[in-house]
């Protein structure tokens, strides 16, 4: 196997799109340069290669092997990228778990994604033990330590799985869903789903091992890796890897290091706006700012064309690996319109009859190519209810032109019907946003009496400012149809959020009913 010290016991070799080998032709090429900078301590490309295969013979040695599973609870380091790397070479599948969540939200994790050893970042061992006491058989665990400390991996009972080489279809990332309307899946990326993403992303912002990355994603998300990271160590780049979201200082990263690529979600592009010294840094060194994740809010982008930095959004899921659209740079009333990547296969299909709509139309987004997932972890029903034939069901609702060029309207189970008009939330949010005021917003239904379903607005004021609920509903009115226009605003300090930043909707629905409940048991 390329790049692991195994090749005369069976005399294979590792299938072509496996990504193990990356790690190896780049420390063939370029030894000595920097790979990752984590918070100041570097490690290059040699170095990284050999903590990589050293931790893939333990485990080898300890018995884990091809079919395995490998969980971890850490956070963004060496170490853990090392374990990635480590797993990718031996085909066992890396399950990297969410430190923000419960113990016992951790523990349902573990238990769903049954390990055969859990790694453990010492800054997440009390986390750790506690969510294993809600695991009906844990795993066997081990430290990954410090920066630099190596892994001691427990010898698994009656041995493991024989070394053999790595298949483009073993199993690589098992990500789980944010879980903002249920209970997270594991999601299963193999060695191919993620060499054809990432050959994709090359398509689309050409990386070069002149490049320096900003990572600040937690790596429990696809994003983490697949948009940026991994194609950074594929053509040679340096990653600067953080541990977390620090505005001031990501700010000082992107002068200090000379970054020119990174991603992030809308957020924390307006975090990076707001921070009082975005207006001092030199930003004409950052050729490349991705955007995903949620819909990005008017006027961001402008904020950032006037430091002559162009904001790029995209689409994606994690179930597609996560790149699906890509910005076309053609705008409009509607925002930025988008066409495929390089790789990956769209169509339109009707909801309601499930017939491929052909031109300009408007109807389900679904997704073909290599990048769409192997499927739901250990759950065949979910993985058939997501797909229609080798088509990946988005649930999103997007829009055609006639030239081909894509715009996400809403998801599709967040449309509502009132009065027997499709309502999609996001284009009523839009509407409120529009409000000098108003710096967050999201709209849920409600059930109407009359009317079927309402629209319900929770809406996050500017800090320091009076907005009352009259004024935000006749800003709607003057922006939107009747049957648009919300019939209650509720006003809230922060819109809750997944760790990754999207609007949890269910819990909103769920707050909504209940105000409304006890408004009708008032006048009643």
């Amino acid at each position: 196997m390329s790049g692991f010290p195994f090749d005369a016991a069976d005399g294979g070799i590792d299938e072509p799109h496996t990504l193990g080998r990356w790690l190896t032709d780049r420390a063939r090429s370029a030894p000595e340069k920097i790979a990752i900078d984590d918070r100041g301590v570097t490690i290059s490309y040699g170095r990284l290669e050999e903590r990589a295969v050293r931790l893939a013979v333990e485990l080898h040695r300890a018995g884990y092997g091809p079919g395995d599973r490998i969980a971890t609870l850490s956070g963004n380091s060496i170490d853990h990228v090392v374990a990635f790397f480590a797993c990718a070479k031996t085909g066992i599948a890396f399950a990297p778990l969410s430190w923000r969540l419960r113990a016992h939200e951790v523990g349902a994790l573990i238990d769903r994604a049954a390990p055969a050893l859990l790694l453990i970042d010492d800054e997440y061992a009390a986390l750790a033990g506690d969510a294993l006491r809600h695991v009906p058989e844990p795993p066997a665990t081990a430290l990954l330590g410090g920066i630099g400390v190596e892994v001691h991996v427990p010898a698994r009972e009656g041995g493991g799985a024989p070394l053999r080489p790595v298949r483009d279809e073993d199993p690589l990332l098992i990500i789980f869903t944010s879980g903002s309307e249920g209970v997270p899946k594991g999601v299963v990326l193999t060695h191919a789903n993620c060499f054809w993403n990432n050959l994709s992303l090359a398509g689309a912002i050409q990386l070069s091992a002149d490049d320096v990355v900003l990572a600040m994603l937690p790596q429990f998300h696809i994003a983490a890796w697949n948009v940026q990271p991994l194609l950074a160590w594929w053509v040679g780049a340096t990653v600067v890897l953080e541990r977390g979201f620090q505005p001031a200082r990501a700010l000082a990263l992107i002068r200090d290091r000379g970054v020119t690529v990174m991603m992030g979600v809308p957020t924390t592009y307006r975090l990076l706006a707001d921070e009082p010294g975005f207006n001092e840094v030199d930003l004409s060194g950052l050729r490349v700012a991705q955007v995903g994740g949620a819909a990005m809010p008017e006027g961001l982008a402008e904020t950032w064309a006037d430091h002559a930095v162009a904001l790029t959004p995209g689409y994606g899921l994690t179930e597609a690996s996560p790149n699906v659209l890509r910005d076309s740079g053609a705008h409009g009333a509607g925002g930025p319109a988008a066409t495929p990547y390089p790789h990956v296969n769209v169509r339109l299909v009707d909801p309601q009859t499930g017939l491929v709509l052909e031109g300009a139309a408007t109807g389900e987004l679904q997704v073909g190519g290599p990048g769409v997932f192997a499927g739901y972890l250990d759950d065949v029903t979910a993985t058939a209810g997501a797909m229609a034939g080798e088509w990946l069901r988005t649930g999103d609702v997007a829009s055609r032109d006639a030239h081909g060029r894509y715009r996400i309207v809403d998801r599709l189970k967040d449309i509502y019907i009132s009065g027997g008009e499709n309502v999609a939330p996001a284009e009523v949010e839009a509407a409120l946003l529009r409000h000098p005021l108003i710096v967050d917003a999201a709209v849920v239904p409600v059930p109407d009496r009359v009317w079927g379903e309402r629209g319900f607005a929770f809406v996050v004021r500017r800090p320091g400012v009076a907005l009352s609920e009259d004024e935000v509903l006749s800003h709607a009115r003057a922006q939107l149809a009747g049957f648009k226009t919300p019939v209650r605003v509720a006003f809230l300090a922060e819109l809750p959020r997944t760790p990754i930043g999207k609007v949890q909707r269910a819990r909103l629905r769920s707050g909504a009913r209940q105000m409304m409940e006890e408004v009708a048991h008032e006048q009643s």
